[in-house]
């Protein structure tokens, strides 16, 4: 595949809290996905996004930096603890950032927790990529238990069913990336 054709991914790790584990998995998944040639990873940590505390009309230069990786991606992976049953505010923050940067492109979640694995988070944020016109893949990535899942190295220790999620999560990301690229390119996408 060409590199123009290359699927220009931002993986956005959700979770700024300090001794948080969201590191951790994204590491993995990252690794996971830069086996796929297809895929152009943009790495977006909002633990290091030095997001301020409020929305403002006019956003500082790192939110528009973000905006701006946002406005690149042709599709995008969230990954996300379960805090509470729901998602981080911080990943609330990023996603109220934004508006047309994530319209008619597809995202899919790679969430982890205790034993709902984060899915109670993903839910919510199927509900919130919808409003903002993003197209949910169906498949995810949920690590149940997490912390006993990696080794102190941040490796899995039993890999193959994450494995095989990921890259079927990750083949249903690119073609519903290559699809809405192709139509967006076609046919500018009005909300």
């Amino acid at each position: 595949m060409m590199s123009g054709d290359r699927i220009r991914t931002a993986v956005i790790v959700g979770s700024t809290r300090e001794g948080r584990f969201g590191d951790t998995v994204a590491r993995w998944f990252v690794g996971r996905a830069a086996l796929d040639d297809a895929i152009d990873i943009d790495l977006i940590d909002l633990a290091e996004a030095n997001l301020p505390a409020a929305i403002t009309d006019t956003p500082p230069a790192e939110v528009q930096a973000m905006i701006g990786r946002f406005a690149a991606a042709d599709a995008f992976v969230i990954v996300t603890p379960e805090y509470n049953h729901g998602y981080p505010a911080s990943l609330k923050f990023a996603l109220d950032s934004a508006r047309e940067e994530w319209m008619a492109k597809p995202v899919s979640f790679v969430s982890y927790g205790g034993i709902s694995g984060g899915l109670r988070s993903v839910e919510q944020l199927r509900q919130v990529c919808a409003e903002l016109h993003m197209v949910s893949i169906r498949d995810c990535v949920s690590l149940h238990n997490c912390h006993g899942m990696f080794d102190e190295t941040g490796a899995l220790s039993e890999p193959d069913g994450p494995n095989v999620a990921a890259k079927m999560m990750l083949d249903q990301l690119q073609w519903w990336a290559v699809a809405l690229r192709n139509a967006r390119a076609d046919r500018p996408y009005g909300s």
